[in-house]
């Protein structure tokens, strides 16, 4: 039986191999061809939405013709087609890249508006958005991020065409934030780590005072006074809570 299981492996381990192989002898080899060429024919991938054909030909361009007319534009291309495919490391990494090569670039707005639409697409969860699971316990790093992208383009670029959409998602990014927030103050109060749910709850009022979960804050606030025996605190709380 032993012999038996070590040959299946050795028979799916030799076919995982083969189809790797066969994958990478069935990609095809993008042609030496002009930069015009190469270039025309990525826009047109691009307009069809065939973003992985669009992605070998930008990244034969970048490799081929570093320094090309179409340098700049090949590498702000790119970092929409990983966006669009979903390749949301190569995307930020691409936008990186672009910002610490051409930090004087009349289209850094774009890029930074790029970064922070990428950031959020790192952030999304398909299952749970779709089944409507509260995502708001999850690690807010990307959401971080990408509030702190579109920040970044409204105060260095206010009259930029893609200001008033990052002031938008900045706005729903922010709700989020306070969220996550308030799910981690819930949590220590269920913990019983008051202390640490009137800090978070104490947080979340002086950041997030203009989102929904400041008043709910202050009910979590008002909880973990209480427990702690502060009194006082709890009906200041309370009360603040009544007013709003």
């Amino acid at each position: 039986m032993r012999v038996y299981k070590q040959t299946i492996t050795v028979i799916l381990l030799g076919l995982m191999l083969g189809a790797c192989s066969s994958n990478t002898k069935d990609k095809p080899a993008i042609p030496d061809k002009p930069a015009s060429e190469l270039y025309a024919e990525a826009q047109t991938a691009i307009n069809n939405g065939a973003y992985g054909e669009a992605a070998d030909n930008l990244e034969a361009l970048d490799t081929r013709y570093p320094f090309g007319p179409y340098s700049s534009q090949v590498q702000l291309d790119l970092i929409y087609v990983y966006y669009k495919r979903s390749d949301t490391a190569m995307a930020l990494a691409s936008a990186d890249r672009f910002i610490r090569n051409n930090p004087t670039h009349s289209e850094l707005d774009y890029v930074y508006y790029m970064r922070g639409l990428t950031n959020m697409a790192a952030d999304y969860n398909m299952f749970q958005s779709l089944v409507g699971v509260d995502r708001y316990d999850r690690d807010p790093s990307f959401s971080t991020q990408a509030f702190n992208d579109f920040r970044t383009l409204i105060n260095r670029y206010p009259h930029s065409e893609y200001a008033a959409d990052a002031q938008k998602r900045m706005m729903y990014l922010k709700d989020n934030l306070a969220r996550h927030e308030l799910a981690v103050a819930r949590y220590y109060i269920k913990r019983e780590a008051y202390i640490g749910a009137v800090n978070r709850a104490r947080y979340i009022i002086e950041n997030f005072s203009d989102t929904p979960s400041a008043r709910d804050a202050l009910e979590v606030m008002e909880q973990g006074y209480s427990a702690l025996g502060l009194e006082d605190r709890a009906e200041q709380a309370a009360a603040i809570r009544r007013y709003n």
